[in-house]
């Protein structure tokens, strides 16, 4: 198992860390938490020791199912990372109790890695000005928490100001090759490794979305290695960029676990040819967005209930992966009946909103119409 060693903590992490925000569930919902088992028991077993949960995964059930399991374990022999959930918290009162309830559910009297969940803006705002920083610094100064950081989702400015604010033991940021310059991006991970902050790095295959796709751009992977998954060179892209030291991979099912250890007991940096390869399959998938739109939202709100930058969201990822499944949850379930592009009634307000004159009333017809399709764009 590859492992990276943590300069300014002293410590040597693996470079696969589990996410336990995808255990495999029944049929009724709940976590298979046998098969949960089995599953970080292959991985711990093969070397895997930073293991990462939060209070909100599986409907709170994560945490259990995953202090359920590492009970067995000698405590000093992995890494535990979870989160305080920061829309829970009105009050320095409920870091404490939400701290203790998490201690309990992992069955555990310290946390290695605590971060402050999905910071942004106003979240960082409020906590900063409540004292919620200043708290969680005591608890590591009483040794419940031995390493102090955040997980992070908003704009590349707003990380600057954070990842400035403190010297942070670590942060963890949402990074993969079709997401440069979303969030903080590559810009932010060269931030992060140039103060010498240890990255962990969330979604490296975009949820999925880059673990499978028609056959043009798999030939593209199978010609640098026919023997490797689409996932692994996604996984390595993110391995290859100075200073990350953990790459969580959210696990469902054995063979992701399998696969995984593959990649990462024998990894290997993306050579030149292979960085070449994945530059070309992002163009590719890039070019087959079929319009514009940047999500401004001055089309919003539309008249009709059509929430128009989410179908065109939509829209173009179902293209760009050409996978009905990859966006079938946002379609049918965000958006729903409601807020779908076949309820536009073409009042054309939209249109004169709109900074880049798209032609909103046209393509909404065609959103439609390709999403009711539910299948591959081949």
């Amino acid at each position: 198992m590859e492992k990276r060693k943590m300069e300014n903590l002293g410590i040597e992490t693996s470079l696969l860390g589990f996410g336990c925000m995808r255990f495999p569930t029944l049929e009724n919902g709940e976590i298979d938490e046998p098969e949960a088992e089995r599953m970080l028991d292959k991985a711990i077993a093969q070397g895997v020791n930073y293991i990462d949960t939060a209070y909100p995964y599986h409907g709170g059930k994560s945490e259990i199912v995953t202090g359920n399991v590492l009970k067995k374990y000698d405590r000093s022999s992995f890494y535990l990372a979870t989160k305080l959930p920061l829309w829970l918290v009105n009050s320095l009162e409920d870091v404490d109790r939400l701290f203790e309830e998490q201690l309990t559910k992992l069955q555990t009297d310290y946390i290695d890695f605590y971060l402050m969940h999905a910071v942004g803006r106003e979240r960082w705002d409020a906590m900063r000005q409540m004292g919620v920083v200043e708290r969680l610094e005591k608890l590591k100064e009483e040794g419940r928490i031995r390493y102090l950081g955040f997980s992070f989702h908003d704009s590349y400015d707003v990380f600057e100001e954070i990842i400035n604010y403190r010297d942070w033991d670590f942060c963890q940021i949402q990074l993969n090759y079709m997401d440069q310059e979303e969030q903080a991006g590559v810009k932010g991970a060269a931030l992060a490794a140039s103060k010498n902050i240890p990255l962990v790095i969330m979604e490296p295959v975009k949820g999925g979305s880059l673990a499978a796709f028609a056959d043009d751009i798999m030939d593209k992977f199978h010609a640098m290695d026919p023997d490797a998954s689409a996932a692994s060179f996604a996984l390595r892209w993110v391995g290859s960029l100075p200073g990350v030291k953990v790459i969580l991979s959210g696990m469902s099912t054995m063979e992701q676990v399998e696969d995984n250890l593959k990649t990462f007991c024998d990894f290997r940096p993306l050579s030149e040819a292979e960085q070449k390869m994945i530059e070309d399959v992002t163009n590719t998938l890039r070019s087959r967005v079929q319009n514009g739109c940047t999500g401004c939202r001055y089309c919003m709100p539309c008249p009709a209930g059509v929430d128009i930058p989410g179908c065109f969201g939509v829209w173009n990822t179902y293209h760009m992966y050409q996978n009905y499944n990859i966006v079938k949850g946002r379609w049918e379930r965000e958006l729903g009946d409601a807020k779908q592009a076949k309820n536009c009634v073409k009042c054309g307000k939209c249109e004169q909103a709109c900074p880049q004159k798209l032609s909103i009333r046209r393509d909404l017809e065609r959103v439609q119409a390709d999403l009711d399709k539910k299948e591959m764009v081949l």
